[in-house]
């Protein structure tokens, strides 16, 4: 609505006079004004027009200003619309709590001052004009940020299928290339076995191409572990852990359900993502030796948790509406693509629980409990 939109106000008295005299004292605020003579007629008006405000006249012959307010107040779209008793005859304090009681939210006495009803009308038009606005701003509010969120999710998808596809390039593009380099470097390395010179140079070549390579395959796993793609997230996320752990020093023990099986691709692959921020955020901040990362299904969800034994996360940092890191809310915001919850926990010195439970979509691909190994890996073993 717009701030000059004119608003619909309902007159209701059974004398016509008196609705003239009301449409000449208001004439000059523009709105537009609904006369009508009757209960009957002010129900018909209000199940066809929107209505901002009524004038309502106490005594009538059909029904009167009470009851008309009563049937007024059952509809859903009138429960909280304005509406201002106009009487002629002297009103007891009863009647003014039994019409405050039916709805109203003013009261004006017969004769009426023009000053007074035209200031009082134009208060609540105004009234109900900025709370249109303010509706149709939120309705676009949260148009606006459904939209977001289905770009947000969209933008996810494609960075993760874009990860996919640059790991399977590396992976079989140059990783090959460097195989293929390294395996003529070691058979140039054995023809020239007699020239030692020669020999220790390509076998220090030999061993950078070993480095390279190892290098490739990790970044290749990083970007999307193959795993992911060919046996599921719990086998991904134990050799991603085992890797983690060589390479931070963390020791990180991974507790796979036997009862998880496979899940959703998307779902996997938000999960996988989370563990990964998680861990990262404990070796960048946590100061803690050890991690730990259990998922399993449970009362038809997915439940997953990250747990360390560090520094923990500054006080309400953990909280809706205070400021989190860029890792943090996009795990948040993976959840929320899933209809999940997140939940972090952080104790000063005692470290950090982040809680992930997700809806479980995918209860008929689940494998009984006896048909799968329980995964159990803890790297405590990593120097």
């Amino acid at each position: 609505m717009r701030p000059d939109s004119p608003v619909n106000i309902l007159m209701v008295d059974d004398q016509p006079a008196k609705l003239l005299s009301y449409e000449a004292i208001l004439r000059d605020l523009n709105e537009n004004l609904i006369k009508v003579t009757s209960g009957r007629e002010a129900l018909d008006q209000l199940l066809k027009t929107e209505i901002a405000l009524v004038l309502l006249d106490v005594s009538m012959p059909d029904i009167n200003g009470f009851e008309l307010a009563d049937l007024i107040r059952q509809h859903p779209r009138y429960q909280s619309t304005a509406i201002i008793f106009i009487s002629g005859v002297h009103l007891t304090d009863m009647d003014r709590i039994h019409a405050y009681q039916r709805g109203a939210v003013d009261y004006i006495s017969v004769p009426v001052v023009p000053d007074l009803l035209r200031a009082k009308v134009s208060v609540f038009a105004e009234l109900y004009r900025k709370t249109r606005q303010l509706e149709t701003a939120n309705n676009s509010l949260r148009v606006a940020e459904e939209h977001l969120r289905y770009l947000t999710g969209r933008l996810m998808q494609i960075q993760d299928a874009e990860r996919r596809r640059v790991a399977r390039d590396v992976h079989d593009g140059l990783g090959q290339y460097l195989v293929g380099v390294k395996m003529g470097i070691d058979q140039l390395g054995r023809r020239l076995a007699h020239d030692s010179n020669c020999h220790d140079s390509l076998s220090e070549i030999s061993t950078l191409l070993d480095q390279a390579i190892n290098e490739t395959r990790t970044i290749s796993h990083l970007l999307h572990p193959p795993l992911l793609d060919e046996i599921g997230l719990g086998s991904a996320l134990a050799a991603y852990a085992d890797g983690f752990a060589k390479r931070s020093g963390i020791s990180i023990s991974v507790d796979v359900g036997r009862n998880l099986g496979r899940l959703d691709s998307e779902l996997e692959t938000a999960l996988f993502r989370v563990v990964q921020e998680c861990l990262m955020n404990v070796h960048r901040h946590s100061n803690s030796a050890t991690a730990s990362v259990s998922l399993n299904r449970e009362s038809g969800k997915v439940r997953l948790c990250v747990c360390d034994e560090g520094i923990g996360i500054n006080p309400g940092k953990e909280s809706d509406g205070l400021a989190l890191g860029v890792g943090l809310l996009g795990i948040r915001e993976r959840i929320r693509q899933l209809d999940g919850k997140l939940e972090i926990h952080s104790e000063k010195s005692k470290g950090t629980e982040v809680l992930v439970w997700v809806p479980d979509k995918t209860k008929d691909e689940t494998p009984t409990a006896s048909t799968l190994p329980r995964i159990n890996i803890d790297s405590s073993a990593v120097a």
